[in-house]
């Protein structure tokens, strides 16, 4: 009995602990889907904000469209993100479903066996049946035995009473947390569902302004090649100041590699070589020096952590080649990525670094900071405020960054390692 016993309260231990590790499980997710939830209906508030100053206008407008668009790109994270929520939900609720049906079988089985050693006790409960139970054993060794059950008898009693107490509020409180569960999903399935009667909402809206762009086709078309002609300039730009950097590092590289090999000859008492040593090929040349290698190395550590270059703003356009909003059969590429944010808003650095170029395109001017092998460049500034070979820190604001006619503000912001650009989306916290 005592050997069965002990098997059912392993059993119960077991459910309590596995419960736990499951409850902790989906704690952990169930907090993380919620931050990011907050994080996105944030975006939405502020990108609500932009929408309400951007209708004002008396026409719709390209950019007005792609704060709509952003919007209508945030909401639909919500909704994946609620979804998520539900289906953690319930998969809680099933857990919780299953250990309440394992503690209501364990319950049942301790109240079972308690009721067998009441019962037992109550048979036994004189002294004269207790002798004749430990006198009516086969040998000595079973009677021995028989003599320490009795003793452990009432403390095992005892125990059992306290399982049955611990597994019947084990028992209330997941039933318990099963109707929260429960009462949250149905409030996650409201929420959910108003974010889609919103989106639907918004995306209407967006289907009537693409319609009175469409027939601004010719403005729209003129927009596109202005902003290809700066793209151009600023890319070229980009690429003539990287292009010196390696070129230069290549050369300190090449020459403190000859000073080495002078003076290693010089020590054997040979004739230096005549050929050039040899370095980095590459961008790799930015990173020859151990400052230069640290820097990379801490930059790329970062990747996904860094600050944004604005203190507040919404993604409008995203990185590389994509469809227009407007136009069909149109195609518009993005060397970074374009963030709109408040009129007279300031850009920062995202990491510690160099500035190499302080440049101006088309009356805006523009900054490229260097970190190590890696540029993060911030253009559309109205005025800079470091200049070239200042050193610079994380979040230090570098300049401020200019506005059209209509009060629009945006940022264009990007990342290169070497000549080679990157989605600095990737590279910036969410």
């Amino acid at each position: 009995m005592l050997l069965q016993h002990r098997k059912n309260i392993y059993g119960v231990l077991l459910c309590f602990i596995l419960s736990g590790l499951c409850s902790s499980v989906f704690a952990q997710s169930r907090t993380e889907l919620e931050k990011k939830k907050k994080q996105l209906n944030q975006d939405i508030e502020y990108t609500n904000k932009i929408l309400r100053q951007t209708q004002q206008e008396k026409a719709a407008s390209l950019k007005g469209l792609r704060v709509l668009n952003s919007q209508i790109n945030t909401r639909e994270k919500v909704i994946g993100t609620i979804n998520k929520q539900i289906t953690v939900i319930t998969g809680e609720i099933g857990e919780k479903n299953r250990n309440i049906s394992s503690l209501q079988q364990q319950l049942a089985q301790l109240k079972k066996e308690y009721a067998n050693m009441v019962l037992f006790a109550y048979r036994n409960q004189s002294a004269y049946n207790k002798l004749m139970f430990i006198f009516a054993a086969e040998d000595f060794n079973q009677a021995y035995k028989r003599m320490k059950y009795l003793q452990q008898f009432g403390t095992y009693r005892r125990k059992q009473a306290e399982y049955i107490e611990r597994t019947k509020k084990a028992l209330n409180l997941k039933v318990m947390e099963l109707n929260s569960d429960k009462k949250e999903k149905g409030t996650l399935l409201t929420e959910e569902q108003k974010e889609k009667q919103t989106l639907t909402k918004e995306k209407v809206k967006q289907t009537q302004v693409v319609g009175q762009l469409q027939s601004r086709e010719k403005n729209l078309r003129q927009e596109i090649a202005k902003k290809q002609r700066e793209a151009q300039k600023l890319n070229k730009a980009i690429q003539d100041i990287i292009r010196r950097e390696i070129e230069e590092a290549r050369k300190k590289a090449e020459e403190e590699a000859r000073r080495k090999a002078d003076a290693e000859a010089k020590a054997k008492g040979t004739t230096a070589p005549t050929t050039t040593p040899k370095t980095a090929s590459g961008s790799a040349v930015l990173s020859s020096t151990p400052e230069a290698a640290k820097l990379t190395a801490d930059f790329v550590s970062n990747r996904g952590r860094l600050p944004w270059p604005v203190e507040k703003g919404v993604i409008v356009e995203r990185f590389g080649v994509h469809p227009h909003p407007v136009l069909a059969k149109v195609e518009v590429n993005n060397d970074g990525i374009d963030i709109k944010t408040n009129p007279g808003a300031a850009a920062r650095a995202v990491f510690g670094g160099e500035v190499i170029a302080v440049t101006s395109v088309f009356g805006e001017y523009a900054v490229i900071i260097k970190h190590g092998e890696y540029f993060t460049v911030y253009s559309n500034l109205r005025s800079a405020s470091v200049s070239r070979g200042q050193k610079v820190t994380t979040k230090q604001s570098i300049g401020t960054i200019s506005s059209d006619a209509e009060g629009n503000t945006e940022l264009n912001f990007q990342v290169w390692k070497g000549q080679v650009k990157m989605d600095p989306e990737y590279w910036l916290a969410n």
